[in-house]
Order: C-alpha cells, then sequence, then structure tokens
C-alpha cells in the first residue's frame, strides 16, 4: 500500500479532547536519527525511565515528510507514532510549517520573506516564511490535510501543535515587507478606514508633509508615522491570524474535538498574543529563563511567575501548557549556566502552581549537529540515563503523577494587572519625554512582585477583558486607552472596585493621536481619577526626587521618604485627595500620589516611579485595606496569622490551585539557602512526600512542598 495513503493504525473519540491529567514530555525529533540502527527502541526505553507521558513529533519535518512537491513519505512517522503510543505516550502533533524545505524555497521565490529594506531572503534558518503567499499557504494546508487525514482520528492524538513560534526568525525581523503582504495591508487599510482622508487623520499625516493621495501610496512602513505603524502592527496579528485559520481549517474538519495549540514565546512584542490566543483551544508558551545570574537575583522568577499568569489568563483560567523548557541549559543565551540541584523541578512545578498541565522539554535527545547541538536535553550526547539531569527529569515526571489529580485545576484571583501588548507598541514608538528605560513591562512586572513576595493570586490581562471580578485592577503607565476601556474602568470604580494606575497613563488613543483637554484623557478616565496632570518631568539617571506622605495620618503607612526616579508627573487636584507629595525641585508640595472616590470604590494615582520601599508599602495598605488573602494561610514575623500584607520570606512564594474541594498549595524557595515557612493552622499533607505537615514547613535550596487538605 501507498505509504501516502495508508490509513492510521486505530482511531480515537473526536470528544476526547481534554487534558485528563498532568502530561510530562517533550520535542521529539527522530527523523535526524533514522540511519542510526536501534535508537528509537532505546529512546521508547529512555521515555519509560524519564516518566514522559507525552511527545511533540513533526516540528520541523516537513523536509521528511514531503521531500519532492506532491510525494509524501509518512512511513517513517507511522511506525514513530505507533510505537510511542504502544510506550504509553501521547503525541503532541505538529504542522509543519515553521522550517520550509528546500525545494518549495527555491522553486517558489514568493514564499521568502522579504526585509524592511526590500530585499529577499535566501532560503536559510526558519520561521521566515511570508505570511501572505498564496502558495505557502496552499502548500501548507496540503500537508496539513494529509497529517489530519493519516492522524487525526489515531487514539494517541492529545493535540494538535501549528508550526512553531510563529515570527522567532532568530535576528530578523517578524514581519514580511514583500508586495504581496502590502497588497494585503492596502486593503487592510481601506477596509478599517473607507476613506484615504479617514486614514490620514488618524494617521496625523499631514506632520513633515506625509498625506497619502491614496492607498496605494503607502508603500513602505515609515517609522516616523506612528499610526502606520501600529496599524502594520496590527494588520500582521492579522495576518498571523489568518495563517494559524488556514493551518487549523482540515485539522478541525476530521478532528474536531482534538484541540489546537501553539507555541508563543513570552511576551514576544511583534504580535498582539491576546488576539492570537482566541484561535487556540489551550494556551502555550515556551520558558527559557536565565536562572542564576547574580547571588540571590529573583528576577527571572519573578518575570516566569508574571508571565506563567498571562498564559494562565489567556484563556480565563483554563489550565495552559509549557510546551518548551530545557532541563539543563540551553546554547544560546549570553551565558547559559547549569540548573542547581532542586532547581529543574522547581522551574517545573511553579509552571504547575500557575496552572500549567504539562511541563516539556525541547528537546527529547540532543541534536549531534546545527546550530542547537550544544542545547541542553533529556538525554544527552552521552546516550544513556547515568547523568543528572536525567535525573532530575525523571524525578518531575514521578511528581507530575503523583499530582494527578491536580488536572485542570483552577486558580481563584482578587487582584488584576493589565500588561496590554498594543499599549507596549504605543509606548515603544513614542518619542516621550524621556526615551531611555521606559520599561513598560519590568514595570508591570515590579508591581507584580510586590504580590509576589505575598504569595498572593494575580491575574494578568489586557485592558480589553473582564474587570468587574476582581477587588484590585493596577495598571502601569496605561499610555493608550482604547474604545471603552475608559468608561469600562469607571465602571470597575463606581461598583466598588480599586484602580491603581501611574504616570505616563491616558495620553493617547488606540490610533496614538494624543487626547485634547488635558491628561489623564479621555474625560471619564480624569473623572475617575480627579486629577489633570499638566507636565511630566524627566530625571537623567543620577536625579532622585523625594516623595514624602502628605499628611501625618499617612494612611498608607508610606515610608518617611521614598525617592523618585526617571519620570514625575505634576498633578493638580480635581476632588482627589493628595496621600504623598513630592519634597524637591520647583514642584516640591505638588501631589505624588493621590486618591478619589468614586461611587463604591477608589482610584489611585501614583504620579512618578519610585523605588521598592514605597511599592511594597503601597501593595501592604492595598491589601490589608480590601483584606486581599494570600494562597496559603501563614504566619509572618510582622504579621498576624493569615494576614496577607506582610510579606514572606524574601525569595519564598505561595500558589494556589483548586478543583472541586481538592485544593493544592505550592510553596516554593528560589534561594541557594534553605528557609522556613510558618503555617497559621494544622491539618495539611505533603501531597509528593504522602506525610502529616504540622505548624513548619522546610523549603530546601530551590525547593518546593506541594501541600492538600
Amino acid at each position: 500500500m501507498d505509504s501516502a495513503t495508508a490509513p492510521a493504525a486505530t482511531t480515537r473519540a473526536a470528544d476526547a479532547a481534554v487534558l485528563d491529567k498532568l502530561y510530562h514530555g517533550g520535542d521529539y525529533n527522530p527523523e535526524q536519527w533514522a540511519d542510526v540502527p536501534g535508537i528509537f527502541e532505546q529512546d521508547l526505553r529512555l521515555m519509560k525511565l524519564a516518566r514522559l507521558s507525552a511527545a511533540t513529533v513533526g516540528v520541523f519535518s516537513w523536509a521528511s515528510l514531503e521531500p519532492e512537491e506532491g510525494r509524501y513519505t509518512f512511513d517513517w512517522l507511522d511506525r514513530v507514532i505507533d510505537g510511542l503510543s504502544r510506550n504509553g505516550q501521547r503525541i503532541v502533533l505538529a504542522t509543519p510549517s515553521g522550517a520550509k524545505p528546500n525545494w518549495l524555497a527555491l522553486k517558489y521565490e514568493e514564499v521568502r520573506r522579504v526585509d524592511a529594506q526590500g530585499r529577499r531572503e535566501p532560503q536559510q534558518g526558519r520561521h521566515n516564511f511570508c505570511w501572505t503567499s498564496p502558495v505557502y499557504r496552499q502548500k501548507v494546508r496540503a500537508i496539513n490535510a494529509k497529517l489530519a487525514e493519516r492522524y487525526g482520528r489515531h487514539e494517541a492524538l492529545l493535540m494538535w501543535h501549528l508550526s512553531n513560534e510563529y515570527g522567532n526568525g532568530g535576528g530578523g525581523t517578524a514581519y514580511c515587507y514583500c508586495p504581496l503582504c502590502f497588497g494585503a495591508f492596502r486593503e487592510w487599510l481601506r477596509q478599517r478606514y473607507g476613506t484615504v482622508e479617514k486614514m490620514n487623520a488618524a494617521f496625523w499625516s499631514k506632520f513633515w508633509s506625509h498625506t497619502y493621495a491614496s492607498f496605494h501610496e503607502v508603500t513602505h512602513i515609515d517609522p516616523s508615522v506612528h499610526g502606520l505603524d501600529l496599524a502594520w502592527k496590527r494588520f500582521m496579528t492579522d495576518r498571523v491570524i489568518s495563517m494559524m485559520a488556514d493551518e487549523a481549517a482540515p485539522l478541525r474538519e476530521v478532528s474536531p474535538g482534538v484541540p489546537i495549540t501553539t507555541n508563543f514565546m513570552g511576551t514576544f512584542p511583534p504580535f498582539d498574543y491576546w488576539r492570537l490566543v482566541e484561535s487556540l483551544d489551550v494556551a502555550s508558551w515556551d520558558a527559557y529563563p536565565s536562572w542564576h545570574g547574580d547571588a540571590g537575583d529573583l528576577g527571572p522568577a519573578v518575570t516566569t511567575a508574571f508571565t506563567h499568569d498571562i498564559y494562565r489568563s489567556f484563556k480565563g483560567g483554563k489550565p495552559w501548557v509549557l510546551m518548551e523548557s530545557t532541563p539543563s541549559q540551553t546554547n544560546w543565551q549570553r551565558v547559559s549556566r547549569l540548573k542547581r540541584p532542586g532547581m529543574h523541578r522547581l522551574a517545573s512545578l511553579q509552571a504547575v502552581a500557575h496552572g500549567a498541565d504539562g511541563v516539556m522539554y525541547f528537546q527529547f535527545r540532543q541534536s549531534r549537529g546545527s546550530s542547537e547541538k550544544f542545547h541542553g536535553a533529556v538525554v544527552a550526547h552521552s546516550g544513556h540515563e547515568n547523568t543528572r539531569v536525567f535525573r532530575d527529569v525523571a524525578q518531575v515526571g514521578a511528581d507530575l503523577e503523583k499530582l494527578a489529580p491536580l488536572a485542570g485545576a483552577t486558580t481563584s484571583a482578587d487582584v488584576a494587572i493589565l500588561y496590554d501588548w498594543q499599549n507596549n507598541w504605543g509606548i515603544n514608538q513614542a518619542q516621550l519625554v524621556r526615551n531611555a528605560d521606559k520599561d513598560y513591562l519590568a514595570t508591570c512586572v515590579a508591581h507584580y512582585r510586590t504580590f509576589w513576595n505575598r504569595g498572593i493570586p494575580v491575574d494578568v490581562i489586557d485592558s480589553l477583558r473582564d474587570f468587574s471580578r476582581y477587588k484590585l485592577l493596577v495598571a502601569p503607565m496605561l499610555y493608550m486607552i482604547r474604545p471603552g476601556v475608559a468608561e469600562r474602568l469607571e465602571a470597575f470604580v463606581a461598583g466598588g472596585g480599586t484602580l491603581l494606575t501611574t504616570y505616563l497613563s491616558g495620553l493617547v488613543d488606540e490610533e496614538d493621536l494624543a487626547f485634547l483637554g488635558g491628561f489623564p484623557g479621555p474625560a471619564s478616565m480624569r473623572k475617575v481619577l480627579g486629577i489633570w496632570v499638566e507636565e511630566t518631568d524627566a530625571l537623567d539617571e543620577r536625579q532622585r526626587i523625594s516623595v514624602l506622605p502628605a499628611s501625618p495620618a499617612n494612611p498608607l503607612r508610606l515610608p518617611d521618604v521614598t525617592r523618585a526616579r526617571h519620570f514625575c508627573d505634576i498633578v493638580h487636584l480635581e476632588g482627589a485627595e493628595a496621600l504623598a507629595a513630592y519634597g524637591d525641585d520647583f514642584y516640591a508640595g505638588s501631589p505624588a500620589v493621590t486618591v478619589n472616590k468614586h461611587g463604591r470604590g477608589r482610584a489611585y494615582y501614583v504620579a512618578s516611579r519610585n523605588d521598592d520601599a514605597f511599592l511594597e508599602a503601597m501593595t501592604k495598605a492595598l491589601v490589608t485595606e480590601l483584606k486581599i488573602e494570600r494562597a496559603l494561610p501563614v504566619s509572618t514575623p510582622g504579621g498576624a496569622a493569615g494576614g496577607a500584607g506582610e510579606a514572606l520570606p524574601a525569595g519564598v512564594t505561595v500558589q494556589k490551585r483548586v478543583r472541586g474541594d481538592r485544593v493544592f498549595w505550592f510553596a516554593m524557595n528560589f534561594n541557594a539557602e534553605a528557609k522556613l515557612l510558618a503555617l497559621a493552622s494544622e491539618g495539611y499533607r505533603d501531597a509528593l512526600a504522602d506525610r502529616e505537615v504540622k505548624e513548619t514547613i522546610e523549603l530546601p535550596p530551590f525547593g518546593v512542598v506541594v501541600l492538600s487538605r
């Protein structure tokens, strides 16, 4: 029987589409080892020992699946999928569009991306296909249809995996500037604006005489026309969504019950992931933190937790998948350090603590050649299981098996932080009074860290998501106010919510046009905050402005003096109350922190970028006032049992997941030394060690304890 038409060995029910347990696995690339006798059998044995329950296959396999145009060779993949299935692994089957084969790139020039200078790339690298090319889309859809027909009902199929890291071309742009893409962009502009006059108004294109006489005059992206650059990023996001729909169509047609995912890359700026994720059933991302930098550096732990919480929030709290991680080290970071003992287990269970129902690796067997041959893997070049890394992986597999009842568990948060991709675009392109260290992401993470320090769950959402379920909404640097957002913020506060926003908020609309009539805009946002921002002072690297409590009452219990840097808004009160004031320069005495009562809620405005002591005090005050609880009631040296105002021991945090009446708490220590955590009550069990836990948990260096009740 011809290998391209042979039926799959088994079928699966179309409705068996949920992740029914915590999966453990990784990228598996057996085509790289096809000429090595016995290695597949060895891999199956090692997967069993490593307690792997899933394998991602086919990610970069196009040349092996279709070595010549129209000639498909699936025999090898049949053997791999059936062998993995018999071995107990479920399959995450990838579509191969992430790396185009040579025959396709050389025969059809249009599939190769064009850079911003109009140069068409040679066939090289990966993730560099044209987003618009009809030929590329037709070829991708054709091979995806073949994969769906052959494996879409296979009993081992767990998920479809679209392509790989869309847009990650490695050093080049994620966008394509070819004539096909510009033709599609001009039509996109016509659909969005209707007339060229409306487009010119949105782009403020009379500045520097950039007025367009027709849509056809849009022939390149001029970054000085901010509205145009913003439109281009939105268009390219729509191109990716369209590409994903083309990829997914044959998969959904044949196997409608099989969930579809793709592996995003953290907070990758080029595409609005909040929009892309709407096309997926399961969110997933590839996490490669730079662990073990400077001694005591908790930055990677906090930033990774922040990103995990974005992915948990993407699908409204539904579980997500850590699709790639390394069990040891990478080979592409500036310095790729080995994970210290305990770190791999901690990092893997950190993902689970923040909502992941799968921990996967790149890759299972270390490649022998090419650019990632020294990237860490489950099985190193030594080829056997007698390594520290392999034992660490097997330990994680054993942990996930013990935590099986956790699958599908969710997290409930009273706090949300806004992280908005399009707001990030606007801030990055804006030429502000200070253009160094604008740091939108870092500022969001700095606010997040104060809750992480207390073990308080946080959702990370964008400005178009529902606010109503939260007690506290933190919206740092909300520079761009998209339609309806100001009104929803006002309704949130009027209904009893607490809003905290900061300097550089409410400056522009969705076209990046400045609001008229004063900042923050629009009028409903200015009303809810009760202030007017007249000017913003920019400080250089050495300058600091003191921030002092405005009255002896000091309701926020702010430190006597904190230091502001980088940005200082000069604020006038329009109904709000000043809680802190500047202590230096010509605006000494002007409000630096304000609060405005609006309806049943309150809105706080922090006018300057302040130090960590200020952020900690602000969070402590709000958490205490709003009676926000931490994930796990513990006793801290400075606070009452169960109170969430005091921080946990430095570098220690807790998270909680709930499924029905089962609750799991993750106590994690990101320090190189042991820490103690005092529980506020008894009755817990260590879910991994299967023993009762008394009043105190001892967390070893880079240790994690999972409690249950």
